[in-house]
């Protein structure tokens, strides 16, 4: 293992965030900031409490994931597309470096840098709400396998993107619905059965839900099962690595 290389690549992904400190850290910090203005008046108003929980620390879990999956992804898709773009891909690829220290690199500083933000919007969340964390240790797995699993789909989006405007389509487009759609914002049992068998049919909620139990032992599904969809969206997307890097796909030509 080239551990120099890997370092390379990381520390190089991580110095393009301290140039766009107002983009990457900033941004999100208002945005989340007046989530919890506006939800917390027009919605907590209405709804005091979900599962003996105060609204505005019922939505800081989600809120998190928001954060973390929209910033994993376009950090890990960004960092690996925009070498295709202007072709420092060919340099990066004829280098004596592995596929395996190419993707330890980009998707470690993808993740480093999802995670930072992530908890920078706890810091900021428990400046509105009173939070307490049942259970650190499960919270800290889920937050990281999270932060790593959409740090590398990001990544192979960046590698499938062919323009501009496909980078974009899914973490635009996809991601923050599933997200809200996901429980971010209200108990799933809150909805008619039809709505609820549909929610259950979005991966999203399941990180949600097991990332919410660790905060409050509150949740629509076991965390277990939670745990067991992203281990196994993990191993889909390894796979789809493995098979990348043995057929070259959109890298080689």
């Amino acid at each position: 293992m080239n551990f120099e290389a890997v370092k390379a690549i990381y520390l190089f992904e991580m110095a393009r965030t301290r140039r766009t400190l107002l983009q990457s850290v900033v941004s999100p910090v208002i945005s989340t900031s007046l989530y919890f203005i506006v939800f917390g008046a027009a919605v907590g108003s209405r709804i005091q409490e979900i599962d003996g929980v105060s609204y505005g620390a019922f939505i800081t879990p989600g809120l998190i994931m928001l954060t973390l999956l929209t910033q994993c992804i376009g950090n890990g898709s960004f960092g690996i597309y925009f070498p295709k773009f202007t072709g420092t891909i060919y340099e990066i690829l004829s280098s004596p470096i592995s596929m395996t220290e190419i993707v330890l690199g980009y998707v470690g500083a993808a993740a480093t840098k999802g995670m930072l933000v992530g908890l920078i919007i706890l810091a900021t969340a428990a400046l509105f709400v009173d939070l307490s964390i049942a259970h650190p240790f499960v919270m800290l797995v889920f937050f990281v396998l999270t932060a790593v699993t959409f740090s590398l789909f990001g990544f192979l989006i960046g590698i499938w993107a062919k323009d501009f405007e496909q980078l974009n389509l899914i973490p635009m487009l996809v991601i923050p619905p599933l997200v809200f759609l996901g429980g971010s914002f209200y108990s799933v049992s809150m909805l008619p059965p039809f709505w609820q068998a549909v929610s259950h049919a979005n991966p999203v909620l399941y990180l949600i839900s097991g990332f919410r139990w660790s905060f409050f032992e509150i949740s629509e599904v076991s965390p277990l099962v939670s745990f067991g969809i992203i281990i196994a969206f993990l191993a889909v997307l390894m796979g789809l690595l493995v098979w990348i890097f043995r057929t070259g796909y959109r890298l080689r030509n």
